[in-house]
């Protein structure tokens, strides 16, 4: 490849750019889209968490978790809904909420000031994270009665704890246990054994009774409960709060995917729910459990009513992007101002005569430019008289074929004043001395 050939592939090259458009657009288009789909997935994220984690909540599979009760509801035509903030609550619905122990109460602080029929269900066991099955759990034991009842919001003058104040705000790390659960104002008691309680309404309807036992049963009791579902011996199951309305389940077996795998306590828990709530839809909470759906900024662009600015603003965006791929080429290098070379000096030179209006003054001086290069073509002699050196240009011209004449060219150029007349004097004057050289050179 030659020197020149070389140099034109390279600067051929340089316009072109490094890369090809195709993978340009590509490139841009690839991290377009990942940048917005890392931004959806970021605003719901909370909702894409299974939250099979073994706690005791309405997402767990575990054996205290709620997920079973759901699955039957849905099975059955009850078609519960599982919601993560209060806002999302259904009207006239009975939202069961399943507390855990050692997590915040703000949302339930939250729920308890809705207007909405609420059904808690205390925890009951303590449990380990399954080292072999991700999503089960081991039985570390019962959770104590009184830390059972401490998960309750507060509910007017009564609280779940020493009447008239929360026990857990204001009680030493070493008080005595017994004390704080003797003087709650709902009372947890746990049955000793196993017991096959026969559920009924406080009306004396029979609801159900599980196939298997339940090991240690619990009951509610205290002032300002009052009694909803109980069993054959009359211990409170379920209570209500007579100012709230709210509900409260001591026995969460009754409930639970433990529980769902007998076939006569699922019946209960069905029968029991659907006595609570009527006609009223079933809502799970799943705030209590630490699944509640923050504010998002983002999330809020991706719904209506902001969805249709979104799009709007995302199609102008496009528009933007495109109009920038079409309007912008490749890199050009940068040209010098004031070029170099005689070319250059002469259009300056030009430029600025233009500018200052005096094109006519330079007819003169080209015609006489234009005399003195035809004597040199004709090889007169330079120190001949000018009236005999004119004579001679006119005779060599009429003999090449031209009419013009010195002296007529002359008037002309001395009386040019638009660009026009020079256009017509510069023809003129290259056809008169064209005819006496034939176009040659000299």
């Amino acid at each position: 490849m030659s020197v020149e050939a070389a140099a034109s592939a390279g600067v051929e090259g340089a316009r072109s750019g490094p890369f090809k458009p195709a993978v340009v657009v590509g490139l841009v288009a690839v991290a377009v889209f990942a940048l917005a789909s890392m931004g959806v997935l970021s605003a719901y994220a909370p909702d894409l968490r299974d939250g099979d984690d073994g706690q005791a909540h309405a997402l767990s599979k575990s054996a205290v978790g709620y997920a079973g009760l759901v699955r039957l509801l849905e099975e059955t035509g009850r078609d519960p809904v599982m919601v993560r903030g209060p806002g999302e609550l259904t009207p006239n619905s009975l939202t069961i909420v399943t507390p855990l122990h050692g997590v915040s109460r703000e949302p339930l602080e939250a729920l308890a000031e809705s207007d909405r029929a609420l059904l808690y269900v205390l925890p009951k066991w303590n449990t380990t994270p399954d080292p072999v099955r991700p999503g089960w759990v081991r039985a570390a034991g019962r959770l104590p009665p009184m830390f059972a009842a401490a998960v309750l919001p507060d509910m007017g003058d009564v609280t779940p704890g020493a009447p008239g104040d929360d026990p857990r705000a204001n009680q030493d790390a070493d008080q005595d246990l017994a004390v704080v659960a003797a003087t709650s104002a709902l009372a947890v008691t746990e049955v000793e054994g196993d017991s096959r309680p026969s559920l009924r309404t406080s009306a004396g309807a029979i609801l159900g009774r599980p196939d298997q036992p339940i090991e240690g049963l619990r009951t509610l009791s205290g002032e300002g409960w009052r009694p909803v579902i109980l069993d054959e011996a009359g211990r409170a199951l379920v209570v209500t709060h007579d100012e709230t309305g709210s509900y409260v389940l001591a026995e969460p077996d009754l409930l639970n995917t433990q529980g769902m795998a007998d076939l006569g306590r699922a019946r209960a828990a069905v029968a029991m729910l659907d006595y609570l709530a009527g006609d009223a839809p079933l809502v799970f909470d799943l705030t209590a459990a630490g699944f509640s759906r923050p504010r998002s900024l983002l999330r809020l662009m991706l719904e209506p009513p902001l969805l249709g600015f979104s799009l709007c603003l995302f199609a102008a965006f496009l528009l933007v992007g495109w109009g920038a791929l079409v309007r912008f080429g490749p890199h050009r290098r940068g040209e010098r101002v004031v070029p170099l070379g005689k070319r250059a000096l002469a259009d300056n030179t030009a430029a600025l005569i233009s500018l200052a209006g005096k094109e006519h003054r330079l007819a003169g001086p080209y015609a006489r430019l234009t005399r003195a290069a035809a004597l040199k073509a004709v090889a007169a002699p330079a120190d001949g008289d000018e009236t005999r050196q004119t004579a001679l240009l006119d005779r060599l011209a009429e003999a090449g074929g031209s009419s013009e004449r010195w002296n007529t060219l002359n008037d002309r150029a001395l009386t040019a004043r638009t660009p026009k007349d020079l256009m017509a004097l510069a023809r003129g004057l290259n056809d008169w001395k064209t005819s006496m050289t034939k176009g040659r050179p000299r």
